[in-house]
């Protein structure tokens, strides 16, 4: 049997190659009970080296912080384009969706080459003026204060035009997906909108990079099965892709 310090190397370089591991699936690999596992995540919580969740552990490095949009554009830029052409296979005629604020919805909206009817409802001001060139299109706006980093927009004037809409889709981007804790955004007021889209959606498509999994925004948007379908790209852990399919989520790698 192993001991302690060599039970806790193995979990911290499940970890960096995983970004997110289960005490389940660790109690199976370590053979030792889901009991010791848990208290030698709560040792490693103590010692600042993971952050724990229900049933599983995160990398400490989780946690992250408002960027600006055009800092985010730079990064994933591939992985973004892929996610965004296979978004686009999911739109149909006549279709009413809303599309969020983030960079991979930014390059959804720039790479959309649907030509039958639609109509957008948006809070990112640089998706309404990308849409704004597609004669097939009709754009709504959504008003409210501008959120400078994300050229989008917040606040209650947005959240009260949503409480009276239903739509076919949602498609929303996120900073951080935690499989235990949900889906969150670095931007408190920014997730309680996003909270409203949900509610007025009939689907929602979360559209992430894999850097995405095992990492944490300050504010929260859902739980995990308030969401239908995730694109992402290949690079995603297996073990998320495993646990989210589980879940009864579609999960879309490109």
């Amino acid at each position: 049997m192993r001991n302690i310090a060599q039970r806790h190397k193995i979990i911290l370089n499940e970890l960096e190659k995983k970004g997110f591991v289960r005490v389940q699936d660790l109690s199976k690999k370590l053979d030792v009970s889901e009991v010791t596992i848990r208290k030698d995540l709560k040792e490693l919580e103590e010692r600042r080296l993971l952050y724990r969740n229900h049933g599983s552990a995160s990398q400490l490095s989780s946690l992250i912080n408002d960027r600006h949009i055009d800092e985010k554009a730079k990064v994933q830029v591939e992985e973004k384009a892929r996610i965004a052409d296979a978004a686009n296979l999911l739109l149909e005629k006549n279709d009413r969706i809303i599309i969020a604020s983030g960079t991979t919805l930014l390059r959804f909206a720039q790479q959309m080459t649907f030509a039958e009817p639609l109509t957008v409802i948006t809070s990112s001001v640089k998706v309404s003026l990308t849409l704004s060139y597609k004669p097939n299109i009709d754009i709504i706006q959504l008003g409210g204060i501008m959120r400078k980093s994300s050229a989008s927009v917040i606040g209650p004037h947005a959240e009260y035009f949503l409480k009276d809409l239903t739509c076919n889709k949602l498609f929303i981007s996120v900073d951080g997906i935690d499989l235990d804790f949900g889906l969150t955004t670095s931007n408190l007021d920014e997730a309680y909108l996003n909270k409203f889209m949900i509610k007025a959606a009939q689907e929602v498509i979360v559209l992430a990079d894999s850097s995405k999994f095992g990492k944490r925004g300050f504010g929260k948007i859902c739980d995990m099965h308030q969401i239908h379908r995730i694109i992402t790209d290949k690079n995603a852990s297996p073990n998320a892709i495993a646990i989210m399919r589980e879940k009864g989520i579609e999960v879309d790698l490109v």
